[in-house]
């Protein structure tokens, strides 16, 4: 089969803890909880992440044909990350199963406040290069998330043979890999077609200042298209030298957890469809917008159709500076 995007990254079993405000003090949001304290909760939800499955359902929701490719464990979680891709109707064929369990995140949210995240990466950080079946790979997209260790280096060499099998790339890297520094990823940045990251860690990769010249010298390094993603403030792209922003609309944000990943999914299948990096602003702003209304990862994304109608509801204006 042929797929429209294969998504290479993390899945997780994410357990969203409701604090209230328990557990968060002062105005910079620091997170305390004394030792030796039992602390009761308001609620427990529990979703299936990671960036590979976010993007996948993501993607999968709005029409493209997709498969994930990462590593999960043989536990009972791992069967639920596989039931969640099925019934999404993301092609599991490629997943790797080890012995280590599967990625697990507990994910402290206050209501009003950003998140904190205890991750365990678990097998997500064990996929070996020689674990991918390179024949099996038939797709015009792959889209990158964050992987480490061993995961990283495969995705490394995943990257090369894109290139040399005219295979466009997206990627999506997160501060843990932006820390490490442009060395550690100019690999992986050189093959890429599409680069998103936010602000931050943007400003970890390139030395300049100001977003016009952030965006500039992160094209410099080999993407085609640049993203940085600022939050409230907006959204940047680079492409065919114009430069564009758009800022979200005022809605009710009620969690921010994988607003990354629909923002980027969505950018990627409106770019797909229509070649228009505008149109795929609007698009990814809608789909990320979609998320942060509710808890949890997945929910409330958008089928195709929907979103058209809700991109003809309610319009964002593309600003070219």
């Amino acid at each position: 089969m042929m797929f429209d995007v294969i998504t290479v990254g993390s899945a997780t079993v994410d357990a969203f803890v409701q604090t209230g405000n328990k557990l968060f003090r002062g105005s910079n949001g620091i997170v305390k909880v004394p030792f030796g304290s039992k602390i009761a909760i308001d609620d427990i939800f529990f979703d299936i992440g990671g960036g590979g499955t976010n993007t996948a359902v993501a993607l999968a929701r709005l029409g493209l044909k997709v498969a994930f490719l990462g590593k999960i464990g043989k536990d009972y979680n791992s069967e639920k990350v596989l039931e969640l891709l099925r019934k999404e109707k993301v092609d599991t064929s490629l997943v790797k199963r080890g012995n280590e369990g599967t990625g697990f995140s507990v994910i402290l949210d206050a209501y009003r406040h950003d998140r904190t995240i205890l991750p365990f990466k678990g097998s997500n950080n064990g996929l070996d290069f020689g674990e991918i079946p390179l024949g099996s790979l038939k797709t015009k997209w792959f889209y990158f998330c964050s992987m480490m260790n061993k995961s990283f280096k495969s995705m490394e060499r995943l990257g090369v043979y894109a290139k040399k099998n005219g295979i466009k790339v997206m990627f999506n890297p997160s501060s843990y890999l932006t820390e490490k520094g442009l060395e550690y990823l100019r690999r992986v940045v050189s093959c890429s077609m599409i680069l998103v990251l936010n602000k931050e860690e943007a400003m970890m990769l390139v030395k300049s200042k100001g977003i016009k010249k952030i965006l500039a010298e992160l094209h410099s390094l080999g993407p085609e298209i640049v993203i940085v993603t600022d939050g409230p403030r907006g959204v940047f792209v680079y492409h065919q030298e114009c430069y564009y922003a758009a800022k979200p609309h005022k809605i009710n944000v009620v969690e921010t957890t994988g607003a990354g990943d629909a923002f980027g999914s969505g950018f990627l299948v409106g770019y797909i469809n229509t070649n228009d990096a505008k149109f795929a602003l609007k698009l990814g702003l809608l789909n990320a917008e979609a998320v942060i209304q509710n808890v949890g990862n997945k929910h409330n994304l958008p089928r195709w159709s929907d979103a058209l109608k809700m991109m003809k509801r309610h319009p964002t204006p593309i600003l070219e500076f």
